[in-house]
Order: structure tokens, then sequence, then C-alpha cells
């Protein structure tokens, strides 16, 4: 018991301390995590907009993909792409493998599904008179989406805040495709696990409180929309 309160007392000293290291994972882990919450949002929400408001054949199959895709373990994510990014994969040329740039496309696989059904249950539950009456009109397509988007803006920010989270909590794809490589690509996941191994328990633990707080203030973020 002693053990774990001076550790803990040891994780609070390195965060407000301002610890280098620490902030230095948080800074990369944070700026890796939005990028690819943006990078999945561009395709998510207007895919998600475009799915709602239009009936077509195979729709439920597709909607069936999307929920297989959302369970989907994050290894065979990484699995998948380290096949592809290795130096004897299809794309070993491009150099991705072991970089920021490998993480973020496989985050931004992870949180495609999610962030498009949720845009889906956010379309399909706004006013129903809504599309009829933008279509009466004369909304073109282009117009429709902006529209629909405007109307269900909190329900889709509230799909960005889930994607950012699930992000920054994924570890076992950036384990896989970005080294853990200090400085570079070593996330706050991949250190928690990296320096607990290595017996740094006092640092893992500081680098989990902080994600910790950061989940905290995702979910109030989201409780506040929902009460909006």
């Amino acid at each position: 018991m002693n053990y774990f309160i001076e550790s803990l007392l040891a994780a609070f000293s390195l965060i407000t301390s301002l610890d280098a290291n620490i902030y230095r994972i948080v800074l990369t882990s944070v700026s890796i995590s939005i990028t690819a919450t943006l990078i999945a949002a561009l395709l998510a929400i207007p895919a998600g907009v475009a799915m709602a408001l239009n009936t077509f054949a195979g729709k439920a199959s597709l909607q069936h993909l999307l929920n297989t895709l959302m369970s989907m373990p994050t290894v065979v994510i990484g699995l998948l792409l380290y096949g592809l990014f290795s130096r004897l994969g299809p794309l070993g040329n491009w150099g991705l493998l072991y970089t920021p740039t490998a993480i973020i496309i496989a985050q931004a696989i992870l949180i495609f599904p999610i962030m498009m059904n949720l845009t889906i249950a956010a379309v399909n539950s706004a006013d129903p008179r809504l599309v009829p009456t933008l279509i009466s009109l004369g909304a073109r397509p282009y117009t429709l989406t902006v529209h629909v988007i405007r109307a269900t803006r909190y329900a889709i920010l509230a799909a960005l805040i889930t994607g950012f989270g699930r992000a920054i909590g994924e570890v076992g794809a950036a384990m896989m495709l970005g080294g853990n490589i200090q400085g570079f690509t070593r996330t706050m996941t991949t250190a928690i696990a990296l320096e607990t191994s290595k017996g740094e328990f006092e640092l893992g633990l500081a680098l989990g409180l902080l994600l910790l707080i950061i989940a905290f203030a995702l979910n109030f973020a989201l409780s506040w929309l929902n009460k909006s």
C-alpha cells in the first residue's frame, strides 16, 4: 500500500513539475489523435449524412459492415497496415512504417466507422420535417447536406469527441506501426505499456493520470453537449 501511495505522489510530482519528457509524449499523442480525428471526420461525416438521407441497394449490408468494423480489434488494423507498410509490403517504398503518419492512418481507420455510425444516428434522430422542408424549398444535394450538418451540429460534434477519445486511447496499432520511438512516435498509451514493463511505474502512472484527465474532460464535454 505504501508503495502505491508513494508512486502516486511521485506521479503527481512529475505532472505538477511540468516534466518535459511527459509533456512531450502528451503533445505527440494529442497531435496524432487530433489529426486522425480531423481526417476521419472529413470522410465519415459527409458519408454518414449521405447514407442517412438516401436509400440504395445494399444499405442494410453496409450498415452491418459498419457495425462489424466498430468492434474490430485494433491489433488487426495494425497487423494489416504493418503488412502494407513494411519493407516487403506493397506500400513499403513510401517509408510510412514507424512514423506518426502510420499511427494517424491506423487511428483514422479505427474511428471512421464509429464517427460515421454516430453521424447516421444524429441525422436519423433529427426533426423528420427538416429534410422534406429543405427539398420542397429546392435544396440541392450539397446544400441539403450542409443544412443537415448544421441542424445536427451538436450531435456531430459529439461524434468528433467520441472519435478523438477512442483514438487517443488506442495502443495496439500505435505500438505495431509507430515503434514507440522516443520523441517521435511514443504516445501516452504506448509509453504507459513500455515504462510499466521497465519498472518505471511512477512515469507510467503519471501518464495514466493525464490520460484519465483527458478522458474526464471529453466526457464532461459530451455531457454538456447532450444537455444543449
